[in-house]
């Protein structure tokens, strides 16, 4: 199938109405240890004076506000939203403020209207500022969960550093070339004592933050991304589920799913597919994902490819389980990489990976048993990659699943529930 040259994919799957999945049951309160407040006094409008503390505004349940830049479609903004939907209601109030704008996502949080943004423009923003101070106070938080390093810098305003309420901050993935400045390196440094608990995503990512100075009392936690194993399940018939996409019985889908960023590196799995062409006449590509900075180059790309007609790009999708049910192998290419959240949804899927060995991604597969690891570094490494792994169905069913046994036995949603539910508490 050819790509579609609407701005979305247009004649292709299309995204669901509404949210995707059910929300998480609202079942009776459990109790939650209440964490008293100083009582400070910021001044000016929005300020902190008057914060009550949660002895006497929580009612038994402990409420969190994530800090975010946005609820865009994303996998940090994913495992927020499957945080949420997990925790609310449960011992805890979930709210969320945006600092620049709401975001597709912002739908899917259990309660849609606790979601505010703070109208943040430019450079740092004051009125920013006050609108987090503001929503501190309306929403009787307990303690504010920041996410990457621009949202902490307000958290920490906003909080008079920590002492107004507790700050959470969770880094998502390995440091980018463009926060390794001095400026940002020494924000880390300034802001990150201040928080009662920082978090990331996988060990590489606190391996990267301890390999620059930034964890030198060794007490950031890792507390990884879970999934939905009921909802990410295996297809009871892969045939059925590629035709649903317009994909042949016999073709070998390779797919690919994030935003359209370089980080993704999808320009390796187009080149790859120019390679394989001549030997792989059943090789499809399948490409899940929109937004993001190289959108317009990465969808010409793809219009513009000499065998643009086995590119299916599907665009944005809410039920990405379907996608990944059509897949053979998912190609996960990032050189920087957390723990992604596609390559777990994939793997409960029993659909095997093939991923960039030097990053987050090699904590999950073992290249033995339940996957490919590989430095693919250029097209050429990525088409001699995709052509042995996909040489062997049997072999590729057996890996898939492993994969899946892996995601049931460590990532669970029910273990991420539990390690977020210990994180809020302060039981870490």
């Amino acid at each position: 199938m050819g790509v579609p040259h609407g701005a979305r994919a247009e004649g292709h799957l299309q995204p669901a109405c509404g949210r995707a999945g059910a929300a998480a049951p609202a079942a009776a309160a459990q109790a939650a240890p209440r964490l008293v407040r100083a009582d400070f006094s910021l001044g000016g409008a929005g300020g902190c004076e008057g914060l009550m503390s949660a002895e006497k505004t929580s009612g038994g349940m402990l409420r969190v506000l994530h800090v975010l830049d946005s609820l865009a479609p994303g996998g940090l903004e994913n495992g927020v939203v499957n945080v949420a939907r997990r925790l609310h209601g449960r011992g805890f109030d979930i709210h969320a403020a945006c600092l620049r704008f709401r975001g597709d996502f912002a739908e899917r949080m259990p309660e849609p209207d606790k979601v505010v943004v703070l109208g943040k423009t430019g450079g740092f923003s004051i009125k920013a500022v006050r609108a987090l101070r503001a929503q501190m106070r309306a929403t009787g938080a307990d303690l504010l969960h920041s996410h990457n390093l621009g949202t902490l810098i307000y958290a920490a305003a906003a909080t008079l550093g920590g002492r107004a309420l507790p700050i959470v901050h969770g880094e998502h993935g390995q440091l980018q070339p463009q926060d390794l400045t001095r400026k940002r390196l020494w924000q880390r440094r300034l802001f990150f004592p201040l928080c009662r608990q920082v978090h990331v995503v996988s060990a590489s990512v606190r391996d990267n933050l301890r390999d620059l100075g930034l964890d030198p009392r060794r007490r950031i936690l890792v507390t990884p991304n879970g999934v939905d194993s009921a909802r990410f399940s295996p297809p009871e018939d892969k045939a059925a589920a590629k035709a649903a996409l317009g994909l042949g019985a016999g073709d070998v889908v390779a797919g690919i799913v994030g935003r359209l960023v370089a980080l993704k590196r999808h320009r390796l799995l187009f080149d790859a597919l120019s390679l394989l062409a001549a030997e792989m006449p059943a090789l499809r590509l399948l490409v899940v994902g929109d937004g993001g900075a190289e959108r317009d180059e990465l969808i010409a790309a793809m219009k513009q490819h000499p065998h643009a007609e086995r590119i299916r790009w599907m665009g944005h999708q809410n039920e990405l389980e379907h996608c990944y049910r059509a897949m053979d192998l998912l190609a996960a290419p990032s050189e920087i990489e957390g723990l992604s959240n596609a390559v777990l949804e994939a793997m409960s899927c029993a659909v095997p990976v093939l991923a960039h060995s030097a990053c987050g991604n090699a904590e999950v597969i073992d290249p033995a048993v339940n996957g490919y690891l590989s430095d693919l570094r250029g097209a050429e490494d990525m088409a001699s990659a995709l052509r042995a792994a996909l040489a062997d169905p049997a072999d590729l069913s057996k890996r898939g699943l492993a994969a899946r046994r892996r995601v049931l036995e460590r990532y669970s949603m029910e273990a991420m529930e539990d390690a977020y539910r210990r994180l809020y508490r302060g039981e870490c």
